[in-house]
């Protein structure tokens, strides 16, 4: 009998989970370790953020899921790997801290024969003093109890605006965050909001972003197609923000944040103050707080995750020029170099370098966003290990059966824009392939614009498309991603 257990119950981890335990017969253990009871639908935290659902909505209870579908589940966090055993026991462990009532603080080494690192990001806001709600400066919704604090301060502001006007920033919160999307749809369902409860008129809405120009996303841009026209993702969104009145700071870095002031450096080498009366900020991710050891005890962390805290798999870390990335730089299989039988999908892995071409200011602060892992990609990763791991468990394959790479993958998702039947809309894009495949199309170049306000590029661009699908008048949850059948 095997043991395969799945660390994090997230998109990645959760999709895993399920395909594990329908390839593999009962005998086999597929145990699932979560440090909460629930599963949270991170896209739809937006909603909650503007009021429009509720915490409830947007979470399910894990253990009865899994009970049903005859899958192990602990709750509990995961903070080290023994990859190698211990001298108590050769088999490889993994272990947590529990967090359910009566064994909380409790720590226990969980053995397995295969083992899937998906717990996510740790939200670094650390990372900015004076960032995130802990620190009272700045709203988040990145987790429901953030986005159900965000709501009431967006209700706070809607009163506010009656009678004075007000600054709103929503963005990202610091030079190499991620997830501009999120911020992006934030900032539009909130400017909806404003419009809908008669206010607009006394708000000012700033983007903040670490974007070198509108449109990029972390991913360097898009060609658009809409009609039999091809245009690019940033002329795209500059309309959009033109038509909303928003205002846009882009190539920023933010350095720090005092109560109602946002300090942000520019790629053009100033520093600047942004005075605020309500603040959504995203914070940077890092790994979790991993610690690696092998047989004796010896600490073995820097060998199988990334500085990051982030797992190191079948990527090429060489550190190299923006010139000499490829797509063969990132992983297909998500193993672990060193240790086989381990694994990471989802955000939990290291990406071998960013997509969108990394800046800096010339006081050497980075103004550059990381890789997006969306839940399409995710849900991806987790179904190819499950399927790889059950070969091997099977078959004896020796090695992975099955593979998927960012660089031929791609990404989906509604992006709301406004909740309401009648004056709501949302537009659903596509992007194909995530990462860009610069060696098979070498005529597209590395740089979709030349400049600012041209198309810096011919040929199709490795089918690397944003689809305007629709922008339709009808109630779009946001951030909906396909998870593949």
């Amino acid at each position: 009998m095997a043991r395969v257990v799945v660390l994090g119950a997230g998109v990645s981890g959760h999709t895993a989970a399920l395909y594990l335990r329908k390839l593999l017969p009962s005998e086999h253990e597929v145990v699932v370790v979560n440090p909460k009871p629930t599963y949270n639908w991170i896209p739809s935290n937006i909603w909650v953020g503007v009021g429009k659902m509720d915490h409830e909505d947007v979470v399910f209870d894990l253990a009865p899921i899994y009970k049903k579908q005859g899958i192990t589940f602990v709750q509990a966090k995961a903070f080290a790997l023994w990859p190698e055993g211990d001298k108590d026991d050769a088999r490889p462990a993994v272990e947590v801290e529990h967090t359910t009532p009566g064994r909380d603080g409790e720590h226990e080494k969980l053995r397995y024969d295969y083992v899937i690192n998906a717990t996510g990001p740790k939200l670094n806001f650390g990372a900015t003093p004076g960032l995130g709600p802990d620190a009272g400066n700045t709203l988040s919704v990145c987790t429901p109890d953030h986005a159900t604090e965000a709501a009431a301060k967006l209700a706070e502001l809607k009163s506010v605006l009656r009678t004075r006007k007000q600054t709103v920033v929503i963005g990202v919160g610091h030079g190499t965050c991620t997830c501009e999307g999120a911020a992006f749809e934030y900032t539009f369902n909130v400017e909806h909001e404003l419009r809908e409860a008669g206010v607009r008129k006394n708000a000012e809405i700033v983007y903040l972003t670490n974007e070198n120009e509108l449109g990029d996303f972390g991913v360097g841009g898009m060609q658009f197609e809409q009609n039999g026209y091809r245009t690019t993702s940033e002329l795209w969104t500059e309309s959009l923000f033109r038509e909303r009145g928003v205002k846009a700071i882009t190539g920023a870095a933010v350095t720090s944040i005092e109560p109602g002031v946002i300090h942000y450096d520019q790629l053009d080498g100033s520093h600047n103050d942004l005075e605020f009366d309500f603040a959504m900020l995203l914070p940077p991710f890092k790994g979790n707080d991993w610690k690696a050891f092998d047989r004796d005890g010896e600490d073995i962390t820097s060998t199988v995750f990334a500085p990051s805290g982030f797992l190191k798999v079948d990527a090429d870390y060489t550190p190299k020029p923006y010139e000499e990335w490829t797509a063969r730089d990132w992983p297909r299989t998500y193993q672990n170099p060193t240790y086989k039988n381990v694994f990471a999908v989802g955000i939990a892995f290291a990406p071998p370098h960013q997509i969108s071409k990394p800046r800096a200011t010339p006081d050497g602060v980075a103004v550059a966003p990381s890789p997006p892992r969306t839940g399409m990609p995710s849900g991806t990763m987790g179904k190819v290990v499950a399927k790889s791991i059950a070969d091997m468990i099977l078959t004896g394959a020796p090695a992975p059966t099955h593979s998927a790479s960012m660089s031929e993958m791609a990404a989906a998702c509604v992006a709301s824009a406004g909740h309401g039947f009648r004056s709501g809309t949302a537009a659903a894009m596509t992007m194909s392939p995530v990462v860009p495949d610069w060696e098979k199309y070498p005529e597209t170049g590395r740089d979709l614009k030349a400049t600012k306000g041209e198309i810096g590029l011919s040929g199709h661009w490795v089918k690397r498309m944003l689809h305007t699908l629709f922008i339709y008048k009808a109630k779009a949850r946001p951030g909906w991603t396909w998870i593949p059948e």
